[in-house]
């Protein structure tokens, strides 16, 4: 009670009807954005120096073996007199030996004052395994690794299949008359492209991802097979079915990620329920008395999402002003309980088990987790501030949206502390820059909606091209690439082949910049349209200015779509037994489990 009260006093100035544009620079959303922008670019700067550190280590090293080669020339070419000039000062430099006394005495060693906590010869430092190619196999059941390679192979395929689709659409902004096919019209399009990147890649990766986690921090088999798979194929199902629906017109009206009809979000919902089942059951069987913290959030994402589809497609409230509101539930439910919630469980495992270190801290963990139950599900409606919904409820929407601070620092707190002592990884491995942009999209992209939920930079933003990328900066800031960051260290210790580091690396800074490009013209492109709007313009003048946005938009775009055609080859890489695999140890090696405090 006493935080709601401090944030309600601390967020009551912005909770206004402010709608006065003459100083919208420096409000307080619009400032905050603009600094969270920035945040992205110096950690995109300090990756490409790292990189480039990394490079020039290499190119000081060749110039080294260069040296040595022409010096070998150079004796070659020497008398033997000369030869043997060197080779006796050679001698006398092998034979020298220290005193042991040059930096020390034979004082006895005293600590009066108590500075030497612990005297060891040898060292420990954490490592790192995934410095430069993994060199750990896990020994995974063959059931089990199959399972989680269909899932993520179909994940895969419908990644390139629905970002195909919003490539398209982009090319639309910029050419408008590039067709006039009735089922590749926009209205049809671009909800196949969000529901087959929601329902079927994010969704499908992030349960493949889930069934090792399960069963390795409960340290005990799979409950069912036979449920996952069930699972894998009412998923494609739905996904396959939705899409041929929303291409042929049949679409659930416009709720937005909610297109498709009840009758196959059923199987999407018949899924979840096997799922969470077989999860826990899996839990419920677990050789530990503990719990480890990734299975309460992947727990958690499952029953909040199936009340979350519940609630969504009853037919109760599905008109007028409960429809808003229930969209607005639906909506924003649909990416904070499923898909983040889902995915910060899944690198509460995959992080620190790839950098070899216990999670920084369990007790943050279970604050993040609660705090997001608390604030997540009352902020909705802050996408429909100044509709005729009850003005109370907007203002609900708003204070818990500032709420949302908690949660998200918590976190963010949590994987950079586990991060801390391991920067150097980020020189030999694109697995840790995947995470490191991920956590940070996710400190920049949750703060970000937690300013633009203010009544004004609402008033500005909302609705306009700036929404769109927001949600990029989310779901694909976010999401997708802890997604990839997983499968990339995932899927060499279990079947033993890496893809080409130069390969995951154009796949990290493709995706990367384009997005940087995507979010950035879209975000000064709405900013300009909110202005215009609000200026009374005429609608068309908005349209006109975008053009340049938009073109940018697809520039954008089309390096996104390019970094998954490598991904996907880099996918096919590692699980293909035709090809060579890397050099691995034969023996296997135990990876140590994540702390179970």
């Amino acid at each position: 009670m006493r935080v709601l009260i401090i944030l309600v006093l601390v967020l009551m100035p912005l909770l206004s009807n402010a709608q006065n544009t003459e100083n919208w620079i420096i409000s307080p959303g619009v400032v905050g954005t603009f600094a969270l922008l920035i945040l992205v670019i110096v950690v995109g700067i300090i990756i490409m120096i790292f990189r480039a550190s990394n490079l020039l280590s290499k190119a000081t090293s060749n110039a080294a073996m260069k040296e040595k080669k022409e010096w070998s020339n150079h004796l070659i070419n020497l008398e033997e007199e000369e030869l043997d000039a060197i080779l006796e000062e050679r001698k006398k430099a092998f034979k020298y030996r220290l005193k042991g006394t040059e930096l020390g005495s034979s004082m006895q060693r005293i600590d009066e004052r108590g500075l030497i906590t612990r005297l060891t010869h040898k060292p420990s430092y954490p490592l790192v395994d995934e410095k430069k190619r993994s060199t750990v196999n896990l020994e995974t059941p063959e059931p089990l690794k199959k399972l989680i390679i269909f899932y993520l192979g179909a994940a895969v395929f419908w990644l390139v299949l629905g970002t195909l689709a919003g490539q398209y659409l982009g090319m639309k902004f910029v050419w408008p008359d590039l067709d006039h096919l009735s089922w590749l019209s926009f209205g049809r399009l671009r909800p196949v492209h969000t529901n087959t990147v929601f329902w079927g890649w994010t969704s499908l990766a992030m349960i493949g991802l889930g069934y090792f986690v399960i069963t390795r921090t409960s340290n005990t088999k799979l409950f069912s097979y036979k449920l996952g798979w069930w699972g894998w194929w009412l998923i494609n199902t739905s996904v396959i079915l939705g899409n041929a629906f929303l291409m042929s017109g049949i679409n659930n009206g416009g709720g937005e990620y909610r297109e498709y009809i009840w009758p196959i979000m059923l199987l999407f919902a018949i899924a979840l329920l096997i799922t969470f089942w077989n999860y826990y059951k899996t839990v419920a069987n677990r050789k530990l008395s503990e719990i480890y913290i990734s299975n309460w959030y992947i727990l958690a994402a499952l029953v909040w999402t199936l009340v979350l589809v519940t609630i969504g497609y009853l037919p109760y409230y599905q008109s007028g002003l409960g429809e808003t509101a229930i969209q607005g539930y639906y909506m924003h439910q649909g990416v904070g309980m499923w898909f983040m919630t889902f995915t910060l469980g899944l690198v509460y495992y995959y992080l620190p088990s790839s950098l070899n270190k216990p999670i920084y801290s369990y007790s943050l963990g279970v604050l993040a987790l609660w705090t997001q139950m608390l604030f997540y599900t009352m902020i909705g409606t802050h996408h429909f501030v100044f509709s005729p919904l009850p003005w109370w409820l907007q203002t609900t929407a708003i204070v818990f949206s500032g709420g949302m601070f908690i949660p998200v620092i918590a976190g963010t707190t949590n994987f950079m502390m586990t991060i801390r002592g391991s920067w150097k990884a980020i020189s030999s491995s694109y697995v840790l820059p995947f995470f490191l942009i991920g956590i940070i999209f996710y400190f920049v992209g949750s703060a970000q909606g937690s300013f633009q939920a203010f009544r004004f930079t609402n008033y500005v933003w909302h609705f306009t091209d700036f929404n769109v990328a927001h949600s990029h900066m989310t779901m694909y800031g976010i999401i997708a690439f802890f997604m990839w960051a997983g499968i990339y260290a995932l899927l060499p210790k279990i079947t033993g082949k890496e893809a080409p580091q130069w390969l995951i690396g154009a796949h990290f800074w493709l995706a990367f910049i384009g997005l940087f490009a995507y979010m950035v013209s879209l975000m000064a492109g709405g900013t300009l349209k909110g202005l215009s709007w609000m200026a009374g313009e005429p609608f068309i003048n908005s349209v006109i200015l975008m053009q340049p946005y938009w073109l940018w938009r697809a520039i954008g775009g089309t390096l996104m779509f390019i970094s998954h055609l490598i991904f996907a080859y880099n996918f096919f890489y590692m699980i293909n037994k035709r090809i060579r695999p890397l050099a691995i140890k034969k023996n296997l090696i135990t990876e140590p489990q994540p702390e179970l405090v």
